[in-house]
């Protein structure tokens, strides 16, 4: 009998543990009184990522507001500065020193990205064949240029190719070729391409041998049991895998090929003749502002070449949907 009384007073609990009607239990992870452990990683989240955001408000997004809001607005001695709507942006379209540098930056692209990107591709794929010191030695070497900032090594290269004191043109002298002006009309661009390209040649190699780097060993492997050899293997194999590579490569250097401007800019006091205020659009709009203070015709130009890229990189990754891994 008491074994019994044990019993049921063992099954049935006690008034206090059972909740009341109509009452929820605390949820796991909430403190009485406080915020729940996924709320506050959010708000952690959010309060470590805040320096960055406030950071990006006031040096990115009020500056292109404010730009943005210049380019609206025209200011003139006679008129004053009064809202003109679109107006900068429809001469910007129409104004021929614009789209010179348009069309000469272009012309410049045309030449110079495949012979870059060409010479990156080969220099990839032979550090990625070579598996000695030497191939670390080469990597490190067309690497190094990168590692030099734009402005150095445009002056560096403006002293080689100077008419009067550069060494290029006293090597070609003693060979008895003549002087070579490097600077004028004729070379100008071939110049500033072979700037371009000892810079950033370095730097899309090793995109791409990264990207080499990792394809899968056992693809090589069957295609040198078909016989295939070393060339077929890197043209038939390594670079169609490597597609996607290519396009980022050649996106990035299209955008930044449209922005030209350190190079001529730095050239421009050597070459004051060749390298006029309206070499490239970039320059264009450097000296209106800086020069010319027509800060609301800049502003236009420089949004109307930031459209102008942008649409020019989405038909491209539209075109180069495929390659690009993108749907």
């Amino acid at each position: 009998m008491s074994l019994l009384r044990q019993q049921g007073s063992t099954a049935t609990a006690p008034p206090s543990a059972v909740p009341a009607k109509g009452l929820r239990t605390p949820m796991a992870g909430r403190r009485p009184g406080g915020l729940s452990a996924r709320t506050r990683h959010k708000g952690m989240g959010l309060l470590l990522v805040s320096p960055f955001l406030l950071l990006f408000l006031a040096f990115l997004v009020a500056p292109l507001a404010y730009a943005f809001w210049l380019s609206l607005r025209t200011s003139t001695l006679v008129g004053g500065d009064h809202f003109s709507w679109f107006a900068n942006y429809k001469q910007t379209f129409t104004d021929p020193q614009f789209l010179s540098g348009v069309r000469r930056v272009a012309v410049f692209g045309v030449v110079q990205i495949p012979l870059m990107l060409g010479l990156a591709l080969v220099g990839a794929l032979i550090i990625d064949e070579v598996t000695s010191r030497l191939a670390k030695v080469f990597r490190m070497t067309l690497f190094m240029p990168y590692a030099v900032p734009a402005v150095i090594g445009a002056l560096m290269w403006g002293f080689l190719y100077s008419p009067t004191f550069g060494p290029v043109n006293s090597i070609s002298g003693s060979l008895g070729l003549g002087k070579v002006d490097l600077l004028g009309h004729g070379l100008m661009l071939t110049s500033l391409g072979n700037i371009v390209t000892w810079q950033w040649t370095g730097y899309n190699m090793i995109v791409l041998y990264a990207a080499l780097q990792g394809l899968p060993r056992e693809v090589y492997e069957a295609a040198k049991l078909d016989g295939a050899g070393q060339l077929q293997t890197a043209l038939r194999i390594k670079v169609p895998m490597i597609s996607s590579a290519l396009v980022l490569t050649l996106m990035f250097t299209l955008i930044g090929t449209l922005q030209f401007f350190t190079e001529p800019r730095v050239l421009e006091p050597t070459a004051s003749q060749v390298i006029t205020p309206d070499y490239t659009p970039n320059l264009y709009a450097y000296n209106l502002a800086f020069q010319y203070s027509e800060f609301n015709y800049s502003a236009a130009i420089s949004f109307s070449l930031g459209a102008v890229v942008f649409i020019g990189s989405y038909f491209f990754l539209f075109a180069t949907r495929k390659r690009s891994g993108l749907k």
